[in-house]
């Protein structure tokens, strides 16, 4: 082989593990958490994500502080790429099928206690959502799954060519990685702060910075909007109010709730649970009283507001004053809520107590002076005042507040047989062709650089086995526009495309990219055809040659011929799913 470093292929746990860096499935990296950080470092080795920093968006951006950094990153991957969940995208596969493919080495049992498409449900709120029908799957049987396969820079840049789209998307574990890459690149955040967090159905970032900040999907969240009750901190709130986190990775190496072994530094992850937690708790305020009432609107309707207006005190029912909040840019916390009344029309206020409901003036100020005491005193303090009529709407209440001013994160347990792994020292100062060549001379004894390598698709560095493997194994989404057609019509459509890679250089994109994305590369459509010719007849056996800008494809009698672009040699065979290169 003409690669820098190679595996044993011949093992089957390996063979897989470096053939999901090309499909990067959520289930691929569930069983392989190793494939999660080079992700990452796939989206920072690109050449897409350093042409940011040449974007007059971010001009100057490395002189302003860690929130402008991160608000500005917020914005731009806002403007520039939508959330992408759907079933056709990727394709679909069957959980027999994944079975097959993992059970020789991993438990499925435990696959099922802790994967949402084999059966995890979680807790009460995944039964309230029904998962199937949240997700679309319930039209099939159950035995059909998604793939959901995570996407790299280039494939989520390249959404904006496909039907529908007219920016980038992408998944939540795309997204999570970009993020994190991002504040890498582009906000001088250095990777030893960010950890990637994974949970059943998510995927978020946590960045050890001032009092930490999350990203959820295409958002940010801070520590004081996590407690402002918003729909957005109910979102994001979500994935660590009701599901297990079953990894968490970092530069270092990860942690995996299922595995005895982790490879992540225990320094590293003892500060990350610390720091998680710290942001997951938060003292009860006057402040963090109406953001739960907010959140939990069932309980806002239990208060009244006493103010007055033009020398007289009047009186407003709080759910009134939420209301108002929709239409006015001043809300309903001490800070701005004068001048939120004064564009309450007159008519919304009572000149007496409304009846049955209680003083939120009282509230806040037993809340002020029990500042520091714990909320079984608060409560307490609450039912001497409004009376033991209202003793079991409290108690609930304050139940449900606890739940949202105290979360305990079900992350890994520490107690793992941890095995130290070759650093990569990358840095912020690092330049991105430094970074390349410092990943590349770690490949022979650092397995996160090896599959950086091979998420990022660097085809004069990897062993193409792997790719031929994912190419033929896991490119479904062209059979169903294709499978009415002939060789030829297939090979003329293709033939039609433009002759143009998401991928710059030697880096080749996979059969279904280049369908969804409707361009590719020579080689690139040459393996769809490969693709299309096996799903047709699993007996066919093909052969591909490429060399440098010719590249032809033989089938029986038959050949296909096609232009590439890329500086690439090889000879390929391949009969059903067995393949071997020459």
């Amino acid at each position: 082989m003409d690669s820098t470093f190679t595996k044993d292929f011949s093992d089957k746990k390996i063979l897989e593990k470096y053939s999901s860096a090309f499909t990067l499935s959520d289930m691929e990296i569930f069983i392989f958490p190793q494939l999660f950080y080079p992700l990452i470092l796939a989206d920072i080795m690109s050449p897409e994500l350093w042409r940011w920093r040449d974007d007059q968006w971010f001009n100057d951006i490395e002189k302003k502080s860690f929130t402008v950094k991160a608000n500005r990153i917020k914005q731009y991957i806002i403007q520039n790429y939508v959330f992408n969940l759907d079933l056709s995208t990727w394709g679909l596969t069957s959980k027999s099928t994944e079975i097959a493919r993992f059970s020789d080495f991993f438990d499925m049992d435990m696959l099922k206690q802790s994967n949402a498409l084999f059966g995890y449900e979680g807790d009460k709120y995944y039964f309230d959502i029904d998962i199937r029908k949240h997700f679309g799957l319930d039209k099939y049987d159950s035995d059909i799954i998604p793939y959901w396969k995570t996407e790299t820079i280039e494939a989520m840049r390249a959404f904006s060519h496909k039907a529908n789209f007219i920016t980038g998307a992408g998944e939540c574990v795309s997204l999570s990685a970009l993020y994190a890459a991002a504040m890498f690149v582009v906000g001088r955040v250095p990777l030893e702060k960010i950890f990637l967090i994974a949970t059943p159905l998510h995927s978020q970032n946590f960045i050890i910075e001032k009092d930490g900040l999350i990203t959820n999907n295409r958002r940010i969240v801070t520590k004081n909007m996590w407690y402002n009750g918003t729909s957005l901190s109910e979102k994001a709130r979500r994935a660590m109010e009701n599901e297990k986190v079953t990894i968490v990775s970092h530069i270092s190496g990860y942690i995996h709730t299922l595995y005895k072994e982790a490879t992540i530094d225990q320094n590293a992850y003892s500060l990350f649970s610390e720091k998680l937690k710290e942001f997951l708790v938060t003292e009860l305020t006057s402040l963090i009283f109406i953001n739960f009432l907010r959140f939990k609107s069932k309980y806002k309707t239990l208060f009244q507001y006493r103010c007055e207006c033009s020398g007289t005190v009047r009186y407003i029912s709080l759910e009134k004053m939420f209301e108002y909040e929709h239409t006015s840019k001043f809300n309903v916390s001490a800070e701005t809520r004068g001048s939120l009344v004064k564009e309450i029309e007159g008519d919304d206020f009572h000149l007496s107590p409304i009846q049955w409901k209680i003083m939120l003036n009282d509230i806040e100020a037993i809340l002020d002076r029990h500042s520091g005491k714990s909320l079984k005193e608060i409560e307490n303090e609450f039912i001497k005042k409004t009376g033991t009529e209202y003793e079991e709407i409290i108690q609930e209440m304050f139940k449900e507040l606890n739940d949202f001013i105290f979360i305990d994160p079900k992350i890994p347990d520490p107690e793992k047989n941890y095995s130290v792994t070759d650093r990569l020292d990358i840095t912020i100062e690092n330049s991105r062709e430094e970074i390349i060549n410092l990943i590349t001379s770690k490949q022979e004894n650092s397995e996160i650089a090896q599959l950086a390598l091979y998420v990022y698709r660097d085809m004069d560095k990897i062993d193409w086995r792997p790719f031929i493997k994912a190419a033929i194994e896991r490119n479904p989404v062209s059979f169903g526009d294709l499978n009415e057609k002939n060789n030829y019509e297939v090979y003329s459509l293709l033939k039609e495309l433009p002759q143009e890679s998401i991928y710059d250089g030697n880096r080749l994109a996979l059969p279904d990219e280049v369908w969804n994305f409707r361009r590719g590369d020579g080689i690139e459509k040459a393996f769809l055809l490969a693709d299309f010719l096996l799903h047709k007849d699993k007996s066919s056996t093909i052969s591909i040659e490429i060399k440098n800008s010719k590249v032809i494809l033989s089938s029986g009698r038959h050949e296909f011929h096609f232009t590439s672009h890329k500086n690439l040699k090889k000879s390929i065979q391949i009969r059903g799913t067995d393949y071997k290169i020459v």
